[in-house]
């Protein structure tokens, strides 16, 4: 995966837009893999479902906590894309309280897909959706790859700790010092 570049897709988002009125003042926005990655070095990370346990308890609030470390790694965003859609999304990112970290909305899969990490789900009622991984990306290229152990369809357990903000960040700091050595 090292060296390998982002697929080009386009993710269809809902974004606040004070303009409209009511109780939903959202409209859509596409947005592409240049949007997201492009002139950036990122810490993207996926899970399995917004709203599930791992996920919502350690992965994305721990990244959350730790944006400012990762920023002085010199990380400019922290995405964090999953197979579900915009609505679900933007209400889990609003529930987790979360304005540092970004969503993603990879809804049809076809990022995950093209990455090579959709996964069947089908044993815990998900249907397809994101191996759990992390990667470090400099202007779309994947420069740092964290794969959990045990990539399958319907996977008995749920691998969690090499695509962890702590790991993803310790990595860094020791690829900085060995560039400063």
């Amino acid at each position: 995966m090292i060296g390998k570049k982002v697929p080009n897709v386009t993710f269809r988002t809902r974004v606040r837009d004070e303009s409209i009125e009511g109780p939903n003042p959202f409209r859509w926005e596409d947005k592409t893999t240049d949007d997201y990655f492009a002139g950036k070095r990122v810490v993207l990370f996926s899970l399995p479902g917004a709203f599930t346990p791992t996920c919502s308890t350690y992965q994305l609030p721990d990244f959350e906590k730790l944006y400012d470390e990762f920023k002085a790694e010199g990380i400019d965003e922290i995405y964090c894309v999953s197979v579900n859609d915009a609505f679900v999304m933007n209400a889990w990112a609003k529930a987790q309280g979360v304005d540092k970290v970004k969503v993603i909305p990879d809804g049809s899969g076809e990022f995950t897909r093209k990455m090579g990490m959709l996964v069947a789900k089908d044993n815990l009622g998900f249907g397809m959706r994101s191996w759990r991984y992390g990667a470090v990306i400099n202007n779309g290229v994947i420069e740092m790859w964290f794969e959990e152990e045990g990539f399958s369809d319907n996977c008995e357990s749920d691998p969690y700790g090499v695509s962890s903000p702590q790991n993803i960040l310790e990595n860094l700091k020791a690829a900085a010092s060995t560039a400063a050595a």
